[in-house]
């Protein structure tokens, strides 16, 4: 049985050539072949200047030209392959997904607002795609906080030896895993430790907890017990453990640092990125009533403000019933 591709959507922008970039760093880690895509949109009422010049060659694309000229100059490369395909880029991008390993785009490309921070396709990628999805970010966005990447160092330190937020200050590379320890991600967690392992990277772990806890009340309901923090913060690091543990038994060679924290998980997970190779999250929190593909606002905030790439990770499909 062939491998399954490591996919890279291209459009010739900045954006998709550094996440072709990525993908062909993947694709040597994983031993898989690479493939390049750029989906064409030749509607002449999207594109003004075709009205003049028309839609080119069946067999010409300047845009895959463009991508086999960036690869060859970085040398050995893994068997790859160049595809045009015609059409509308949020749909047939996320259909490629169910015959790839790893699907990466850039989080804007050509079209679209300059100040958009993350374009349609890649929202919708991210959304819809059955494998897993990479947007990588351009360079030296900000984070809260007004600190961008650029002045840190590729092991995720900055050069006065600070660490991001909740960050272990050890050495070497790092991953970052956004983890509901009270519905885990099974998948994403899998991947997180597939990924560090590849990498001979950390996994940072980061299990949030909303504090402080404000229960609805009415007018004439009593007031609630007064809460302990720490043993909010006791259970959750129970529950996050627990759910580790078979992962640290698999894969013993990856190093784990989890932070509990509490509060907003989509900002300690934007102010871990910086300068971690890669933050993992979920694609959602399953919810009984809603079966349809959606994202979950941790998910969201983060694909629009993390520094480093992102991967969201599809949950598991669901075992098959037994008759």
């Amino acid at each position: 049985m062939s491998t399954p591709p490591v996919i890279a959507a291209v459009d010739g922008s900045d954006g998709s050539l550094r996440a072709l970039d990525w993908a062909l760093d993947a694709a040597r880690r994983r031993r898989a072949p690479l493939r390049a895509v750029h989906v064409r949109q030749y509607a002449a009422w999207a594109q003004p200047d075709l009205l003049l010049t028309g839609p080119p060659e069946a067999d010409a694309d300047p845009v895959l030209d463009t991508a086999r000229a960036h690869l060859e100059k970085q040398g050995d490369l893994p068997p790859v392959e160049y595809t045009g395909l015609e059409g509308a880029p949020g749909v047939l991008l996320p259909e490629l997904g169910a015959a790839a390993q790893l699907l990466v785009l850039g989080s804007r490309g050509r079209g679209g607002f300059a100040g958009l921070l993350l374009g349609s396709n890649g929202m919708t990628c991210a959304r819809d795609a059955e494998c897993p999805v990479v947007v990588v970010p351009p360079p030296g966005r900000e984070t809260p906080g007004g600190e961008t990447p650029d002045g840190e160092t590729p092991d995720g330190e900055t050069p006065d030896g600070e660490t991001p937020d909740g960050a272990p200050d050890g050495p070497g590379p790092r991953i970052v895993l956004g983890l509901h320890a009270d519905s885990p991600d099974e998948a994403a967690l899998a991947f997180a430790f597939a990924e560090a392992a590849a990498r001979g990277a950390r996994l940072h772990v980061v299990a949030a907890y909303p504090w402080p806890a404000l229960p609805w009340l009415a007018p004439t309901e009593p007031a609630p017990p007064v809460i302990d923090q720490d043993a909010v913060e006791n259970e959750t690091r129970t529950l996050a453990e627990g759910f580790l543990a078979p992962h640290r038994k698999r894969q013993p060679e990856v190093p784990v640092d989890l932070a509990v924290l509490p509060g907003d998980a989509a900002g300690h997970l934007v102010a871990a990125s910086r300068g971690a190779g890669l933050v993992v999250v979920g694609r959602h929190r399953r919810r009984l009533l809603a079966p349809a593909r959606m994202m979950g606002s941790v998910t969201h905030a983060v694909l629009l403000h993390a520094a480093s790439p992102v991967a969201v990770v599809p949950p598991l499909a669901p075992a098959p019933a037994e008759e």
